[in-house]
């Protein structure tokens, strides 16, 4: 009886082991599956004749709060509306080279959770990966091919920093 009890026990461990280890892989593969790519937008540039121009006519038609580099726009993540989020604009002379190798006039920067982890699946889906991630104080970035040959720009934000940033340069964020 003892040794059928411990069979019944040991059958039932093993069965729980099996269920929970299952489980912890197919949440794991999971969350693979489900990586976050964008979470939003992290700037809007474009190109134009003259940026202090253009910055001054938005401040003053506008109301955007503007300095050297543009404006940014702050605002509160849905996931954590406790946390700030700050969006760029900046106006760049059309004889910029930084959107190249796009012809395009403007770049879209977008917002994302793991660079490192999100440029791997890219690399492997054969996207354009133009440049290596740089990083800094307020975040990381690395440039992007689209298929119409649209430079992107992928930032993975540090919004603390970014704000620390634009406080030590005076800059008030347009909200």
């Amino acid at each position: 009886m003892k040794k059928k009890t411990l069979i019944i026990i040991a059958l039932v461990a093993s069965f729980g082991f099996g269920f929970a280890f299952n489980s912890i892989i197919t949440k794991q593969s999971n969350e693979q599956t489900e990586m976050k790519r964008v979470t939003g937008i992290g700037g809007i540039f474009f190109k134009c004749e003259d940026p202090a121009k253009m910055r001054e006519w938005y401040k003053t038609h506008l109301g955007l709060n503007t300095n050297d580099y543009g404006t940014v726009f702050e605002w509160h993540q849905g996931a954590d509306n406790t946390k700030k989020g700050f969006t760029q604009w900046s106006p760049f002379s059309n004889k910029t080279n930084y959107f190249e190798p796009s012809t395009k006039e403007f770049m879209i920067n977008y917002r994302v959770e793991n660079l490192e982890a999100l440029v791997e699946v890219l690399k492997k889906e054969g996207v354009t990966i133009l440049d290596e991630i740089d990083v800094y104080e307020y975040g990381k970035f690395i440039h992007i091919l689209d298929i119409e040959g649209n430079k992107i720009e992928l930032w993975e934000p540090n919004d603390i920093e970014f704000e620390k940033l634009g406080k030590d340069i005076g800059a008030e964020t347009t909200k």
